[in-house]
């Protein structure tokens, strides 16, 4: 799958769901920016990867990190196979440490769905809400805890024994 085909694709598709997004070839041809999340998404194919050279597609993606906090790089093939997996790695090692995830995808529907999941998920909103629930959970584990209740029995026991 050519990289413009598939940002053409999800571009399309995006717009159809009404999500409020930048497509920016001024950054990085194939990026896609979730304006309300912060979230940049650079779409690459493997294939081109391959054929193209190595420092080629790595400055692309280090431009690309260097300009957005909160990156993807989705790669698209249509298998990941061993070749697939070893760019992978080759990309991970390089910019070991940075803001950078990828992620493997197959093809235009798959890509779209990661990318709302994650887009939808650092929203403002959602991130308040998930917060809350693991502030909640939290509470909720500690309270049923049997070491927070022993830990409380000890304390009890120690205060009576102890009145200071």
């Amino acid at each position: 799958m050519a990289v413009a085909a598939a940002s053409y694709e999800i571009a399309t598709a995006l717009e159809n769901q009404s999500h409020k997004v930048r497509y920016s070839d001024s950054v990085e041809n194939g990026s896609i920016i979730f304006s309300l999340s912060g979230v940049a998404f650079l779409l690459m194919d493997a294939e081109v990867c391959f054929m193209s050279a190595e420092e080629i597609f790595l400055a692309k993606i280090k431009k690309f990190i260097n300009i957005h906090q909160n990156s993807f790089l989705v790669l698209f093939a249509a298998l990941h196979g061993p070749k697939e997996w070893k760019l992978m790695f080759r990309i991970q090692q390089r910019f070991l440490g940075s803001n950078l995830r990828i992620l493997p995808v197959h093809n235009t529907a798959n890509a779209i769905n990661l990318m709302c999941t994650i887009a939808k998920t650092s929203s403002k909103p959602y991130i308040d809400s998930i917060c809350y629930r693991m502030i909640t959970a939290k509470a909720y584990i500690i309270e049923q805890s049997p070491v927070w209740k022993t830990l409380q029995k000890i304390k009890l026991n120690s205060d009576s024994v102890n009145p200071n």
